[in-house]
C-alpha cells in the first residue's frame, strides 16, 4: 500500500490515528505504529513535561515513526515546541490555528509538518504556508471542528482539486470501506479517530469507553460555534447547553456554563453526566472495545477486501 503518504512518513499503512485529548497518550500510539500506522501523541490535554514524559515512554516501547499533534490555542505552546525539538520529534501535526505561525521554523529543524483544516481555503493557506500534507476533516468529526459543516466526502475532492501536496481524510471514517471510499475520493491516507478512542490502549475512562459503544446514529451534535465548535454525544451537559441557547445567550454566558476542564471532567475522569463528550458522528457504527491492533488489521484486511470485489 505504499503511497506518498506512507514514503512521506516511512509506514506500512496509509492510515493515521487522530491526536484526540484525553485519549491519545503514548501507550495508544505505539500500538498503533507497531500495527503499521501512524500513531500520534495528542499533546492537547498535557502539560508540557507530561508531553515529554509521553515522548520518552514511547520512545522506550517502539522505534516506530510518530506524531505529535499540537493545537496552537495551546496556552504553553512555546515550552511544547521546546520539547518537541528536544525529543527529537520527526513529524508534528498542528491544528486549530494559522499554519505560518510555526511551520517555518520546524521545518527548519527537520520536521514534517502537517496542518488540519476544514475547508478549501484553509487547505490552500496551509500549503502555502508550506506544510508536507493537509487533513482535511468534516463536521462528522468529533472533538472541536470546523464551523463550515462541510461533510467528508464533499470536502475531499474539492481541497484534492485545489492543492498538490498529500491530502489525508478525517471525519466520519472508521472501517475498511470508508477508508476505501475516501482514498476514490482523492485521499492518500485516512486519520481516524472515533474508533480509536474505543480501544484497549485508550487513556480515556472506561465510562466514556462504554459510551461510545452505546452511542447511536443522531446522538450526537456539533455546537458551542461562538467558542469552538464542537461534537458532542447529548448528555446532561449538551441538554443545559441547549436550554440556554434558547435564551439567546452571550458569549460570556456559554463560557460561564463551558467553565473549565470540562472535557477532561467527561472522556478523561468518566462523569457521564457533566463532562464534555466528544466524539463523531461514525460512533453509531461502534460496537466494541477492541485492542489497537486489531483495529488496524480489520480495517485493513476489509479495505483490501473492498477493493478487490471491485
Amino acid at each position: 500500500m505504499q503511497n506518498r503518504i506512507t514514503e512521506l512518513f516511512n509506514i506500512q499503512y496509509p492510515l493515521i490515528q487522530a491526536g484526540m485529548i484525553w485519549n491519545s497518550g503514548y501507550k495508544l500510539a505505539s500500538a498503533v505504529s507497531n500495527a503499521g500506522g501512524l500513531g500520534v501523541i495528542g499533546a492537547g490535554s498535557m502539560y508540557p513535561e507530561v508531553l515529554r514524559e509521553h515522548i520518552q515512554k514511547y520512545k522506550k516501547v517502539t522505534d516506530k515513526p510518530f506524531a505529535v499533534n499540537v493545537p496552537m490555542l495551546y496556552p504553553q505552546i512555546d515550552e511544547i515546541i521546546n520539547i518537541i525539538i528536544e525529543e527529537g520529534v520527526k513529524i508534528v501535526f498542528t491544528s486549530a490555528g494559522n499554519p505560518k505561525t510555526w511551520t517555518s521554523f520546524l521545518k527548519e529543524k527537520g520536521i514534517i509538518v502537517v496542518h488540519v483544516v476544514s475547508s478549501v481555503k484553509f487547505a490552500l493557506k496551509a500549503q502555502d504556508a508550506g506544510v508536507d500534507a493537509v487533513v482535511a476533516e468534516g463536521f462528522e468529526a468529533g472533538g472541536h471542528n470546523g464551523r463550515e459543516e462541510t461533510t467528508t466526502f464533499t470536502l475531499i475532492p474539492m481541497v484534492k482539486d485545489k492543492i498538490s501536496i498529500p491530502l489525508i481524510a478525517a471525519g466520519g471514517i472508521a472501517t475498511g470501506r470508508g477508508m476505501l471510499a475516501a482514498m476514490i475520493l482523492g485521499a492518500d491516507a485516512v486519520q481516524i479517530g472515533s474508533r480509536f478512542v474505543a480501544s484497549e490502549e485508550s487513556s480515556a475512562h472506561k465510562n466514556f469507553k462504554d459510551k461510545v459503544v452505546e452511542t447511536q446514529d443522531g446522538e450526537t451534535e456539533l455546537t458551542l460555534k461562538e467558542l469552538a465548535p464542537v461534537r458532542l454525544i447529548k448528555n446532561k451537559f449538551y441538554t443545559q447547553v441547549k436550554e440556554l441557547y434558547t435564551q439567546n445567550p452571550t458569549l460570556e454566558q456559554l463560557k460561564e456554563l463551558l467553565g473549565r476542564a470540562r472535557a477532561k471532567k467527561g472522556m478523561f475522569e468518566g462523569n457521564m453526566d457533566d463532562g464534555e463528550l466528544e466524539i463523531g458522528q461514525i460512533a453509531g457504527l461502534i460496537n466494541e472495545i477492541k485492542p489497537a491492533a486489531e483495529i488496524v488489521k480489520e480495517i485493513i484486511e476489509e479495505y483490501e477486501a473492498v477493493k478487490k470485489s471491485l
